[in-house]
């Protein structure tokens, strides 16, 4: 039996219908370089990262000299080229992809949009060449899907400085970072501010979450802020109640979804390889009518869920894309994404739980990309209340 070129299969992008088409040029021939660049660079050793539960500070040097931060806000691409590029990301490591999206999504995007010109001018062009690393302080210990009226760390107002207590969890790069924005609730009016903080502060302290089963090359941790003080220059001028916040997440929810995106690239890439290369009764699996149905079911999800984030991109670059939008995207592709990484995993059989065979590891992270930036049921219930009129939350 003729053995199958798994490298010359078709559609090795990925992109059934030609989504990437829709580029420029330019933008296409920039994701070829970063998508090749991913390929030869963390994809063979994104496992071995992953197992050791260790992030690899000496890519980021790398990352800043492949200047793929801020693509819009700085760079002038589209939304849907900085969408299929954190798609990119994503398929060739999740856990890489997160910590970009902390650093470039949550942590600058909070300074892009609510820094004054001044607090800009002065911190994004480290930021931008990632002499500074950030973080993104706002989950905390009990507070997730409740943050918005339930935050309980406090900011109290000194002169012309602020007083920083409490806790924050979850919080991505945190135990290394240079900065981290730091959502508190003022005590005098009641509303969320921003700051950024200095992780060298006195009575700043972070602690690494350890017996993680996702993202495990991500340095997640735990914050605790005890009396730190911090000058007002550093209150980001333009974050003074949750609704400045939500700004920051309504773009940084479209990024997660984009990589639920990218998480089905992984997995379908993953299993077809497999398919068509594992024997099984003297011929490949991929000669057998299941196998392909769930290779086109992964296929499928991977498809529709991208279609819907081309459209969502279309609608942000032309300063449309409405939040409830952004929540159904979140929704539907996570959920597509957790059948797709399950159906890989089925087609891998045992060696679907080992991360040698790459599904394992997709499989588990998926699990991460579900949770985070608002849960199923909450953004569920954020499109809900848009097309009913009526907040089903309580």
């Amino acid at each position: 039996m003729a053995t199958i070129d798994v490298d010359n299969l078709p559609y090795a992008d990925g992109d059934f219908y030609a989504f990437e088409e829709l580029l420029s040029d330019k933008e296409r021939d920039r994701l070829l370089e970063v998508r090749a660049w991913l390929k030869a660079e963390v994809t063979p050793h994104a496992a071995d990262w992953w197992n050791a539960g260790e992030f690899p500070h000496h890519m980021i040097p790398r990352i800043a000299e492949l200047d793929v931060m801020s693509p819009v806000y700085r760079q002038g691409h589209s939304n849907l080229f900085a969408g299929l590029c954190h798609a990119e990301f994503t398929r060739a490591d999740t856990s890489f992809a997160t910590f970009l999206g902390v650093h470039d999504g949550l942590f600058t995007g909070s300074i892009e949009a609510l820094a004054s010109e001044e607090q800009k001018a002065a911190w994004l062009p480290d930021i931008y060449s990632m002499k500074k690393i950030g973080a993104f302080g706002l989950t905390e210990p009990l507070g997730g899907s409740d943050v918005a009226g339930g935050t309980r760390t406090t900011a109290r107002r000194d002169g012309d400085k602020w007083i920083l207590n409490g806790e924050k969890r979850w919080i991505g790069n945190a135990t290394f970072s240079d900065w981290v924005v730091v959502y508190a609730r003022d005590v005098a009016d009641n509303q969320v501010k921003g700051f950024l903080v200095d992780t060298k502060t006195e009575g700043y302290s972070a602690t690494k979450i350890e017996n993680k089963i996702a993202l495990r090359t991500v340095q997640n941790a735990d914050i605790v802020l005890d009396n730190v003080v911090v000058s007002d220059d550093f209150h980001l001028k333009g974050a003074n109640s949750f609704k400045d916040t939500n700004k920051v997440l309504k773009v940084t929810r479209l990024a997660v979804a984009w990589q639920a995106v990218g998480q089905q690239m992984a997995a379908f890439d993953v299993a077809r390889k497999y398919a068509v290369e594992r024997q099984q009764f003297g011929k490949p699996l991929a000669s057998f009518q299941l196998v392909q149905e769930q290779l086109v079911k992964i296929l499928g999800n991977t498809v529709s869920s991208m279609g819907m984030m081309v459209r969502l991109a279309q609608l942000e670059d032309l300063g449309r894309a409405k939040d409830e939008q952004s929540a159904l995207a979140k929704a539907f592709t996570t959920a597509r994404m957790r059948e797709s990484v399950a159906l890989g995993r089925s087609i891998l059989g045992g060696n679907g739980i080992v991360t040698d065979y790459g599904m394992a590891k997709i499989f588990a992270d998926a699990e991460a990309i579900y949770s985070y930036e608002g849960t199923y049921e909450i953004n569920t219930l954020v499109t809900g209340r848009a097309i009913t009129g009526v907040a089903a939350f309580v």
